[in-house]
């Protein structure tokens, strides 16, 4: 390893939220104009066989380490010569191929790294949770706080309330300072292929709607959700605390796929056809328990799974981000859509034609 002072690890730098990140410290324009000053040497974890080519321009700024989180001897490796950095740890697994894989990396995988940052003496681990762990909110105008109890979604969430309890487990049994951030449904540069499908159907006229789309759905643009990280890794009341990390306010399903309609034609020219691909509330509720039928037998459908969600009102207050961290979402659902759009064709130019 090299000897340099490391300032900050991230894990899965190679993923959506990790690559926001690395981008939002190194100066790359995100829209987030009051991002805090940016680490020094950054130390980025990559799992095996995952392209790195986004971090050439970096240079001897970045070190690149690969290696899988439920390896000891790898995390060993990844953490070495980190004392007094910050670890932001982003890895996880949303759709994995087995219901097992949710344990075996949201939590096992977890306890490795931190058990590795602890040994290294980092100064603060802040580690990515998810909504799923808190559920759906009871009624449509429910917002989430920080009080609101566990309540698990599924094996996700239940993997997701594993890994916070062993975090906080762990904070208490060996003194790391640690920060946990609840983050919902994100958007924006970076995104994988299925966000770019579900720009797809909206121009297509497929958008699906279950129910009347007026439930709520809290979404984080990944720069104002980065920006959320590097705000927990600094801030003196942050340790032993979580945060939801959002934009300002949740938007009803018709909110959403209306703005990226309204992307796409005023923005891109690319006309859409403005349809919906309308289900009744019965859609989500047989999904759902389609859902937990497969998973209790151990397997994972990620388009079930989603289905069962599309009717549920899943939004958080980011009330105390604010109070405590100091966090001010600078970008809302428009100019977020607009800079997905914009880094989507970038780097795909055909991505958004019109289907044959």
């Amino acid at each position: 390893m090299a000897t340099d002072r490391i300032d900050a690890v991230i894990t899965g730098a190679g993923g959506w939220l990790g690559r926001a990140l690395v981008g939002l410290m190194t100066g790359e324009d995100l829209g987030v104009a009051e991002a805090p000053a940016g680490a020094g040497r950054l130390r980025l974890l990559l799992a095996p066989g995952e392209p790195a080519p986004a971090f050439a321009r970096l240079g001897e700024r970045a070190e690149i380490v690969v290696g899988d989180v439920r390896d000891a001897a790898a995390m060993a490796r990844l953490l070495d010569g980190a004392e007094g950095a910050v670890l932001h740890h982003t890895v996880g697994v949303i759709h994995p191929a087995r219901v097992a894989d949710f344990y075996d990396v949201n939590v096992r995988g977890t306890l490795t790294v931190l058990q590795a940052a602890q040994r290294a003496g980092v100064r603060r681990a802040v580690v990515v949770s998810s909504n799923s762990p808190i559920g759906c909110n009871p009624t449509p105008d429910h917002v989430f706080d920080e009080d609101s109890p566990f309540n698990p979604y599924m094996h996700y969430g239940r993997s997701k309330m594993q890994m916070e309890q062993a975090l906080m487990q762990l904070q208490q049994d060996t003194g790391l300072p640690t920060v946990r951030v609840r983050a919902p449904w994100f958007y924006g540069p970076f995104q994988p292929a299925r966000q770019t499908l579900f720009f797809r159907m909206i121009r297509d006229g497929r958008a699906p709607l279950v129910g009347d789309g007026t439930n709520m759905r809290s979404m984080a643009y990944v720069g104002n959700l980065a920006l959320g990280l590097l705000r927990a890794a600094d801030a003196p009341a942050a340790p032993g605390r979580v945060y939801w990390i959002a934009d300002e306010r949740p938007y009803s399903m018709n909110e959403i796929i209306a703005t990226v309609e309204q992307v796409l034609e005023q923005d891109f020219r690319i006309q859409c056809r403005h349809g919906r691909l309308r289900l009744p509330e019965l859609a989500s509720d047989v999904a759902y328990w389609c859902d937990r039928a497969l998973q209790g037998l151990g397997v994972y459908h990620q388009k079930i799974h989603v289905l069962s969600e599309m009717n549920k009102t899943i939004a958080c207050s980011v009330a105390r981000a604010r109070a405590e961290l100091g966090y001010e979402p600078p970008v809302a659902l428009r100019e977020g859509m607009r800079r997905s759009v914009e880094w989507l064709l970038r780097h795909d130019a055909r991505a958004l034609e019109a289907a044959a």
